[in-house]
């Protein structure tokens, strides 16, 4: 479906599918990834600033609006006529997840150290990753769950155990 895809990374589908193999996907998987972590420290240094994991969210999202913003004008992004009006009612509460995520990080970094707040959730990310997988739900194609991939599972689970013990 093209309403789910970036216009950005058109190169990225075009590799794809043309079958030559291009790990750029990758690599800014584990980069956006490798940022999480740095975000949660910046974020509990700003709640730690001024007193309140909440502004300190707000903080976050400020600024990335900003960067958004700037990138969107940059990149010469324009909102189709209608399009929000087409989005279903669900979609537009992800962005509840998000500050929830950023506020409960701000708080839980430094309580539980960037690599156990991290795992943990990683670990959750990953229960839900299989069952919208599996569903096929909320834009992801169907992709059931496999002993293979229930395995992958079971040793990230063991690997977030083995990163909280002290």
């Amino acid at each position: 479906d093209r309403r789910h895809r970036c216009p950005g990374l058109a190169h990225l589908e075009q590799a794809r599918s043309t079958g030559r193999m291009s790990y750029w996907p990758q690599l800014l998987a584990v980069l956006v990834g490798a940022g999480l972590t740095v975000q949660v420290g910046m974020n509990a240094t700003v709640r730690l600033a001024i007193g309140s994991p909440v502004l300190a969210a707000i903080v976050n999202f400020v600024v990335g609006l900003g960067a958004l913003a700037l990138v969107a004008v940059a990149s010469g992004a324009r909102w189709a006529p209608g399009s929000a009006a087409s989005v279903p009612a669900w979609a537009w509460f992800g962005g509840l997840l998000g500050a929830a995520y950023v506020a409960a990080t701000t708080v839980l970094g430094p309580r539980l150290g960037a690599a156990a707040v991290l795992a943990l959730t990683l670990a959750g990310q990953m229960v839900a990753a299989l069952l919208v997988d599996h569903y096929g739900v909320i834009g992801f194609p169907q992709s059931p769950v496999t002993p293979v991939r229930l395995l992958g599972a079971a040793l990230l689970v063991v690997g977030v155990l083995l990163i909280m013990r002290r």
